[in-house]
């Protein structure tokens, strides 16, 4: 069942790449309970199938990337890019993209994650296996309020500009 307005996130996991080791986080990939995370933060979170693909690296993240400062002005505590890649893949995309500081670019390895919120994808066609959807949300203290999942491999609904229009 996919995840909608009203809902609170799932339980879960996951990963990122600590670029600068802190109290409590060490250098290299380190996993987050999700419901830790979210605690009384207002987060955008976006999804996509995979780093380093076309439109996720020209369009998706580059977009997010962009309209940071605009999110955050309208209260956004953090942004997350969400995928089905590994947390040292997540980390060197980031650093190419120059999201890093930015955007939190979460790992969902075995796409455990994009089941339990019912946005996974099929991408087998493709040689890619199980994927996430694209799709982005906005989450005030674990409990979804804006919902855009993309239909038929567009990009549409997703992006950074609608999240900030429903923001006001």
């Amino acid at each position: 069942m996919t995840i909608k307005i009203g809902d609170r996130l799932p339980e879960g996991t996951l990963s990122e790449f600590i670029e600068t080791e802190t109290e409590g986080c060490s250098l290299g990939p380190n996993t987050f309970q999700v419901a830790d995370l979210v605690k009384g933060k207002k987060i955008a979170i976006f999804g996509l199938p995979g780093a380093y693909t076309p439109t996720c690296s020209a369009q998706h993240v580059p977009g997010y990337v962009k309209h940071a400062a605009d999110l955050k002005a309208k209260g956004v505590d953090e942004i997350w890019c969400i995928s089905v890649n590994d947390a040292f893949v997540m980390g060197a995309w980031g650093r190419d993209q120059k999201a890093t500081g930015t955007i939190r670019m979460m790992a969902d390895g075995n796409a455990a994650y994009s089941k339990a919120l019912g946005l996974d994808a099929d991408f087998s066609k493709y040689g890619m296996g199980t994927r996430s959807q694209r799709y982005s949300l906005l989450v005030e203290d674990g409990v979804v309020k804006q919902l855009n999942v993309e239909q038929g491999g567009g990009f549409e609904v997703s992006n950074a500009e609608t999240l900030l229009k429903q923001l006001g």
